[in-house]
């Protein structure tokens, strides 16, 4: 199941010009199975009105009004006990402040005090608002009473001023989100490092040779680790998707590259997926210069193999006695059995993900995978055929049992 799904979020809105965001991140969190409701203060009323979100969301939404009504001496009760996570987005520099000191004069604030529920909040307001010693004390506060924060971030301000204070784009607060929802995971005090992505070997400063990986199994397998409570760290080679915005993210190139930073980041990692598609070879030598095409003449490549970077790690465990689990990907074209356990064993790896490359609904550039899990004690694990994300969930689940294991 979705992290998201079922999950009931209490959204509240500050009056900020930010507040047509808010929009965006309550039909985001109810296309992701949320059950969204939201406060409006006075000032965001001003912005945008309660009708909108009614729209996207299909859920209540409440107004200060509403606290002088029939159900206000119990509304803030009953919003604060009913959700599973308090986000304030956009929340402005007053409302920090009387977050951070416990003042409740209207619903927002006063179901803030009422829930037990975690909070997180993602700050919209000009540079200097925000950098004001008063706003970084309260900020400072709210982190020591536990309270969660997206942003904010450098950018261009509706006042036309640039610096530190612009809202989050709310793609990358539905990352916050979940990972606020996800921090006692069973991956819960566990940094995973995941590889994602085609390398590119060049051959002259405009072409390279690559191969079919989207990188969407690495990255879908980055998302479940945040979602199970895992630090994570996630290198890739160049690829046309968005990194979660909640994981340390690490572009590279060439198979060289990922070597060298996969060994660089391996010392603070718990575990290491493997879900790079590594080129093989790559040429002996790379023309400083644009190869011209001649019609009358082939075009000879002297290749050379790469490093395996993860027969290397292999070789060199012991070296980091902290790494308790390394999986990596099989990606075959006949043999799957065979081919995966020689890999899993020389390799010396934990786990291997195996997968037939030439099944139409699986593998390169699709958005399902099918694939085995074989394990280092033995057991086999056939999935069946999953969306991506779904198969990155049983993969970080199998992980996760590895480390429980002696």
């Amino acid at each position: 199941m979705d992290l998201l799904s079922g999950k009931n979020i209490l959204l509240g809105v500050c009056g900020s010009i930010a507040a047509y965001k808010a929009v965006e991140l309550a039909s985001l969190l109810t296309k992701s199975g949320a059950k969204v409701s939201v406060i409006l203060t006075s000032a965001a009323e001003k912005f945008i009105s309660p009708l909108t979100f009614q729209s996207v969301t299909g859920g209540e939404v409440f107004t200060d009004s509403d606290l002088w009504g029939g159900r206000g001496h119990i509304l803030h009760v009953d919003i604060a006990h009913t959700t599973d996570l308090f986000v304030i987005a956009p929340a402005t520099a007053n409302t920090l402040a009387k977050l951070a000191y416990g003042l409740a004069d209207n619903l927002l604030t006063i179901s803030a005090l009422s829930t037990s529920a975690p909070k997180l909040v993602a700050p919209a307001m000009d540079a200097g608002m925000y950098i004001d010693s008063a706003t970084q004390k309260n900020t400072r506060l709210l982190a020591e009473q536990g309270v969660f924060f997206a942003g904010p971030v450098e950018g261009r301000m509706a006042s036309g001023l640039e610096g530190l204070g612009r809202f989050m784009e709310p793609i990358e607060i539905l990352d916050h989100i979940r990972k606020a929802l996800g921090v006692n995971g069973i991956l819960k005090g566990k940094h995973l490092l995941i590889t994602a992505g085609g390398s590119q070997e060049p051959i002259d400063p405009v072409r390279v040779i690559t191969n079919r990986s989207s990188g969407k199994q690495g990255f879908a397998l980055a998302s479940a680790a945040l979602d199970a409570g895992a630090e994570v760290t996630l290198i890739s080679h160049p690829t046309a998707l968005r990194p979660p915005a909640t994981c340390q993210f690490i572009q590279v190139g060439t198979a060289a590259e990922m070597g060298e930073a996969v060994l660089r980041a391996l010392p603070e990692a718990d575990g290491l997926i493997m879900a790079a598609a590594v080129a093989d070879y790559t040429p002996v030598d790379v023309s400083e210069q644009k190869i011209k095409k001649t019609n009358d003449q082939n075009l000879t490549l002297n290749l050379k193999p790469t490093t395996d970077i993860l027969a290397e790690i292999g070789k060199r465990r012991a070296e980091f006695p902290q790494l308790k689990v390394v999986a990596g990907f099989a990606a075959e074209s006949q043999e799957l059995r065979q081919n995966a356990l020689e890999k899993l064993k020389r390799k010396k790896l934990d786990l291997i993900a195996a997968n037939d490359i030439t099944t139409a609904d699986a593998g390169f550039g699709v958005e399902t995978n099918q694939v085995t899990l074989f394990f280092s004690d033995g057991r086999v694990n056939e999935l069946p055929n999953l969306t991506k994300h779904q198969t990155a969930g049983e993969i970080v689940s199998a992980v996760a049992k590895l480390f429980s294991m002696p």
